[in-house]
């Protein structure tokens, strides 16, 4: 039916952006009419169908005025298999301005995009409700976990006492089997009509109070046309219940031999998935842990100077510039900016670095890291959602909501799944009342309920979410952030990883490597404290290659810069010029031996330049941006896991090459500007199949965002990170193999997870229905079906949690830092 939308809009700023974006509209497949607003920066559409929004939404992007968007994620309740989710994602996408939504069995939340301003969140949960499952806005505050601590702890409750009712019963209708002198004592003692009387009661007592949760939502999803797992249950109890009270107190109704009791079944089927649900909710806590630790990582309250006077505050009071006092041994409360004091501080929740870093005037703090033995002062530089542990929350949420693209087929099969096994349960049930043998309506409800209750999808629904939040969970613990859950499944196809040099492969500063000849401090000494009137990033490297000789008290005069060759200036009396050969041939001053000494510098790729005193050549300098100490280790371990390598990087041919003879990396584009860094890419991606590219900087974005999946550095540009798939907090490369080794693990615990469920289905239901009944005499008891379908969830969630077992290589503890 048609409906009217109202868009926000982006990128309006005159008429004729308002002319073409009505245009583009207008033109839209299914739009009737179209209009947009300047003033209000909006466009209203009528269009014939909720299916022609996205049509609408792409002709305004292509036209360059994309609708403005906005994502919600809701806390939904009551979801306890995969039909569950696809019915929530089919509300939600009927609901106004939906883009699209995806439900997840594992995390219990739905993730919704949509056109910002079309609906609330308010609206979506009401929808969802209204669908048979509670749905609310999340509490930022502590994630749901006290709500699942609670739910938890009810389902244990009401586990106990279903177990502590259906024990009778089946020592009751089991015992004499078990123990034939039991069955006589019943007998003799109570009689057969009373033991009967009680497993009646007993049971009616188990479905109405423990068992009354699956009927609270089996029957309204059934009577929506929508069953569920919980409609499965509600239908194999009942119909064991049903017939057995019918063969107690109407045994006339029943042919002969058929007026038997199952009482015992209903009440054990009722308690086993209430076992197997506690058991499931158990392990999906663990599956959470990652979220749940991280959210640990922000104290409550912290010490705030206000108006003179140092007070506590709750961490949702601070501000941005608000100073903030951090004693020993103390968590750092939010995002800030060192002011006063110094200390060591562990990074290690940011950077997978056991190694604490020094901090002191100027130096950034990190919300959640701990403090050190040193006592500072900071300014508060972003709280709440801006600040660093804030991010890393919402990235890993992201990715552990995510559905990928192996999950269509579970998609696909489970859209019918429980419809079907209505049918096949009906099928069953008429096939043994016509050619099975007497009593056949016995047989026929055993098989029937049996059907019912072994083909819950629950296994299938937990396959691919549970595996995702573990191995998402525990790369974030180990330094590396997937963005992108996609990136999870397309990082284990990747034929070649191409790496930027600058930042990535290299510390990103030069540092002197050769100063030549040896043995010349003093001449060292006057060259670093002329350099330290330069803010050049080489000059700084001769500044800190002679960090341990005295610079202090030395006279520095006249100092003149030629950009592009040298430095000079008058040092203690001494004349003293640094710079290129050129920039020494132009004074006409001889390098001599130095020269000499300087080419195997210069055909390392290194920044190669000289320094005289009073015009005599005294120094070569030989600079280069060292490589990171574990980057040779993982370009070696890509190799051994069969990933090609490649670089590609704007610097020289010689330093391109040095670097890569050094690190094992076969393919190199050198002198590549940023905007063919992306056309490497693509011909890679032609040549050698799926590519992954690592970058830091702003030059970089185009080919992160174009590669099969991108990786920055998170020490690099906020665009680079912005635009790639996974982010590798530490800046160390091991985490390049790190992220890839963990893609492997996790697609590889999908598929076991996906082959036990569907396995689990296909080769139990034929059995449940009685296909071994002609060969064996043996029909499955939907007691057994009931066990069986409860360990097939924990197979799955124990399977998942193995992924916390992964173990990865250390990051090198860097040299200073071991000093």
């Amino acid at each position: 039916m048609p409906q009217t939308l109202r868009l926000p809009l982006t990128g309006l700023s005159c008429a004729s952006c308002v002319k073409r974006a009505e245009t583009a509209l207008a033109g839209a497949e299914g739009v009737t009419q179209a209009s947009v607003n300047l003033a209000t920066e909006t466009a209203t559409a009528t269009i014939e169908n909720l299916d022609a929004l996205p049509a609408a939404l792409n002709a305004l992007d292509r036209a360059g005025y994309p609708a403005a968007q906005e994502t919600v994620r809701l806390s939904v309740d009551g979801m306890h298999c995969a039909s569950c989710v696809g019915r929530i994602e089919k509300t939600l996408k009927q609901q106004h301005g939906v883009l699209s939504a995806t439900a997840n069995l594992a995390t219990e939340t739905a993730t919704i995009e949509l056109v910002s301003g079309t609906t609330t969140g308010a609206d979506l949960a009401q929808a969802v409700t209204q669908a048979g499952y509670a749905a609310r806005m999340p509490d930022a505050q502590d994630h749901n976990q006290d709500q699942k601590a609670d739910a938890l702890e009810d389902l244990q409750r009401v586990t106990w006492i279903s177990a502590a009712l259906t024990i009778p019963v089946v020592v009751l209708a089991m015992g004499g089997h078990v123990f034939p002198p039991f069955h006589t004592f019943i007998m003799t003692s109570i009689g057969h009509v009373t033991d009967m009387v009680i497993q009646f009661v007993l049971t009616s007592l188990v479905l109405l109070w423990p068992g009354a949760r699956f009927f609270e939502k089996g029957v309204p999803a059934l009577l929506r046309g929508a069953p569920d797992m919980n409609t499965l249950v509600v239908l194999g109890t009942s119909a064991a219940w049903l017939y057995s009270t019918l063969a107690l107190f109407a045994p006339w109704l029943f042919p002969a031999g058929a007026a038997v009791v199952y009482f015992e079944a209903a009440a054990v089927i009722t308690t086993l998935i209430l076992l197997g649900r506690t058991l499931e909710a158990r392990a999906k806590g663990r599956t959470g842990a990652a979220i749940a630790r991280l959210v640990s990582l922000q104290p409550k309250t912290a010490r705030v100077m206000r108006d003179g006077h140092l007070i506590e505050v709750q961490i949702a009071n601070i501000v941005t510039g608000d100073a903030v006092h951090i004693r020993p041994g103390e968590r750092i409360p939010v995002d800030g900016t060192v002011t006063t004091g110094q200390s060591w501080v562990d990074e290690s929740m940011i950077t997978g670095e056991p190694v604490p870093v020094e901090k002191s005037h100027g130096h950034t703090l990190v919300g959640g890291t701990v403090n050190g033995s040193g006592a500072m002062t900071f300014a508060a530089t972003a709280v709440g959602d801006a600040t660093v542990l804030a991010q890393i929350i919402r990235m890993v949420e992201d990715a552990q909501g995510a559905k990928l693209p192996i999950q269509a087929t579970v998609d696909q099969v489970t859209a019918v799944f429980v419809p079907i096994v209505m049918i096949v349960a009906a099928l069953t049930v008429a096939l043994w009342l016509i050619f099975g043998p007497d009593p056949g309506l016995s047989y026929a409800l055993v098989a029937g309920v049996s059907v019912l209750i072994i083909a819950c999808p629950c296994a299938m629904g937990l396959a691919t979410p549970t595996s995702i939040m573990v191995g998402t969970g525990r790369a974030a613990a180990a330094g590396v952030l997937f963005r992108k859950g996609d990136a999870l499944q397309a990082l284990q196809d990747v034929d070649l990883v191409a790496f930027d040099k600058t930042g990535t492969l290299t510390q990103g500063k030069p540092e002197v490597v050769h100063c030549l000849p040896e043995g010349h401090d003093d001449a060292l000494r006057l060259v670093a404290a002329l350099e330290a009137q330069s803010e050049h990033p080489v000059a700084q490297a001769v500044v800190r290659a002679a960090e341990n000789l005295d610079l202090a008290g030395v006279q520095v005069t006249d100092v003149h810069a030629e950009p592009g060759h040298g430095l000079r200036g008058t040092v203690d009396g001494a004349l003293v010029h640094v710079g290129t050969a050129r920039f020494f041939e132009n004074l006409g001053i001889s390098l001599g031996a130095l020269e000499t000494l300087g080419q195997p510098m210069a055909q390392n790729g290194h920044t190669v330049f000289f320094a005289a005193i009073d015009h005599t050549a005294k120094l070569v300098f030989g600079v280069a941006d060292q490589i990171k100490p574990t980057t040779t280790a993982a370009i070696a371990d890509l190799h051994a896991m069969g990933i090609k390598t490649a670089l590609i990087t704007g610097d020289s041919h010689d330093a391109a090459q040095a670097v890569a003879r050094d690190t094992g990396i076969s393919i190199v584009h050198a002198q590549t500007l940023p905007k063919d860094k992306l056309n490497h890419v693509a011909h890679l991606q032609s040549s050698h199949g799926k590519v992954a590219f690592v970058g830091d900087g702003i030059n970089d974005a185009p080919a992160l965002a174009h590669a099969d999946v991108g990786l920055a550095i998170g020490t690099g540009t906020d665009v680079a990170i912005e635009t790639a798939d996974v982010v590798l907090m530490s800046g160390d490369l091991m985490g390049v193999v790190t992220a890839i080794k963990i893609s492997k693990a996790t697609l590889r615990n999908i598929r076991q997870n996906l082959f036990w469920a569907f396995a689990y289905n296909a080769a139990l239901i034929p059995v449940a229905a009685g296909l071994l009944f002609p060969f064996f005499g043996v029909m499955l008891s939907p007691m057994l079906a009931s066990a069986a379908m409860g360990a097939s969830s924990v197979f799955v969630l124990t399977n998942a949690l193995r992924l916390h077992r992964m173990q990865f290589a250390k990051p090198l503890t860097p040299p200073s830092a071991q000093a």
